[in-house]
């Protein structure tokens, strides 16, 4: 399993996944689940991957080869838009299954890939998009400022609470942090070194790409400091008064 998120924020993106990918218990690896396409000053568009490994490396070679998309070819570097680089994502994302899925089938294994695709290409709008494992997608936007692949239940409520568009992107690093600290305590499938972008809107460039291990001083301190304000926060709230003392 893995856990990925993208926030789509004023002042640009932050992207946050894992790497450990799981063959059963005793065959862990570690496998870099962020890929960049980057023309810089021209185009910035980052990919995340969960789900099956081999599916999703054969989605990302496919993106780089070349997809068929309404009778042309294209890859990330030449698609006009933030748009159909979703739907090129998506038609390499039916591809893969159209080629390997029924194999896939007979040996009882599931089709099992999402994507988060982010960035920006030229003056257009930056964009947020999650592509599900039959090709289709949905965008954040405003209203709904970050999208998550994997397992996604034990970060998502510090982002419910705390984030909005508006959210500065320091701020954004220190709450994608939170929640992927949240994951990695409760969910065993989930694991280090993160591997961590950030892209300033506007720029057509990646602002900071930096692959997050278990010694980095600032998520050490990320992680003490968030457990240490919600053992603060829980004891200073009142207990009950209609327990029996």
């Amino acid at each position: 399993m893995t856990y990925c998120v993208g926030l789509y924020l004023d002042e640009g993106l932050v992207m946050l996944s894992d790497t450990r990918t799981n063959a059963g218990v005793d065959h862990i690896s570690t496998f870099c689940k962020m890929q960049v396409e980057e023309i810089a000053g021209e185009r910035m568009i980052v990919l995340l991957s969960s789900g099956n490994l081999a599916i999703s490396q054969a989605v990302w070679n496919r993106l780089q080869e070349g997809v068929w998309l309404d009778g042309q070819q294209h890859t990330l570097r030449d698609v006009p838009t933030m748009f159909r680089a979703a739907q090129l994502a998506g038609a390499a994302v039916r591809a893969v299954f159209d080629a390997d899925g029924p194999a896939l089938s007979a040996q009882n294994i599931a089709f099992d890939i999402a994507l988060l695709l982010g960035g920006q290409i030229g003056g257009q709008p930056q964009r947020l998009f999650m592509v599900y494992a039959a090709g289709n997608f949905i965008e954040a936007t405003a209203d709904t400022p970050f999208l998550q692949i994997g397992e996604h239940k034990y970060g998502k409520p510090i982002l419910d609470r705390a984030l909005t568009s508006a959210t500065t992107l320091a701020d954004g690093v220190k709450l994608a942090l939170i929640s992927m600290d949240s994951t990695l305590r409760s969910n065993l499938t989930v694991g280090m070194p993160l591997d961590l972008l950030v892209y300033r809107e506007g720029t057509q460039r990646v602002a900071l790409r930096r692959r997050i291990t278990e010694d980095d001083a600032y998520f050490r301190a990320v992680r003490d400091g968030w457990s240490n304000s919600l053992r603060d926060a829980y004891r200073a709230m009142p207990g009950p008064d209609w327990v029996p003392g």
